[in-house]
């Protein structure tokens, strides 16, 4: 088993060797020339971003400056969207479904360390696999660690550390991040009712 199968797969592996210093490569020339690029580029920075994540959704807008370790182990689904100083370091898998905002400095970590020094000395590390659902968002300086699962239809509040799983349908907040309240019928139908307010003064303003 090389020592990416190992990283992959969640075991201890060495860091440093060809195999996954190639990776660690290519994905700092795309990060660097995606973020060192303009805004006029908007079609140059979704080609970098396709060939850096292993899989994205056609719709897919990130805020330089971006980070991640390799890219090639994150898959993001449709309608993306990830503001200022986001990382992503996926030593594992991240998997990111549809219609999923992070606001600014959201870092995901899939990376971890044993917690004996002599092992952990020896440069020995692993990792855990992150999931995000669909319909999440994510607040501010928010961190999701190693091995967390985060579900559908959730908003975790700015500021959080997630450490354990996040089920459907929740605010969740806090460090480390607890389920604060379910998200109801009633909020659906509250914004929903100020969205509509939102098109109609939007209509009348035209007809101005």
């Amino acid at each position: 088993m090389s020592e990416k199968d190992r990283m992959l797969a969640g075991r201890l592996y060495l860091p440093f060797n060809e195999e996954l210093g190639r990776d660690n490569k290519k994905s700092r020339m795309l990060t660097r020339l995606f973020n060192n690029s303009t805004e006029e580029q908007q079609d140059y920075r979704r080609s970098l971003l396709k060939q850096l994540f292993k899989s994205t959704g056609e719709n897919i807008y990130i805020e330089p400056p971006f980070r991640t370790d390799y890219g090639c182990n994150t898959a993001i689904g449709e309608n993306f969207y990830a503001n200022y100083d986001c990382i992503i370091i996926d030593v594992c898998s991240v998997t990111i479904g549809s219609n999923v905002f992070f606001a600014p400095r959201v870092c995901i970590y899939t990376a971890a360390h044993p917690i004996d020094a002599g092992v952990r000395n020896a440069f020995l590390e692993f990792g855990k696999p992150v999931a995000i659902g669909d319909d999440v968002w994510v607040g501010g300086n928010t961190v999701i660690n190693p091995g967390v699962t985060v579900g559908s239809n959730v908003v975790i509040g700015s500021g959080s550390v997630v450490v354990k799983d996040i089920p459907d349908g929740v605010i969740a907040a806090g460090n480390p991040a607890k389920v604060i309240r379910e998200i109801t019928n009633a909020d659906r139908d509250t914004w929903e009712a100020l969205a509509e307010q939102y098109r109609q003064e939007i209509k009348s303003e035209r007809k101005e």
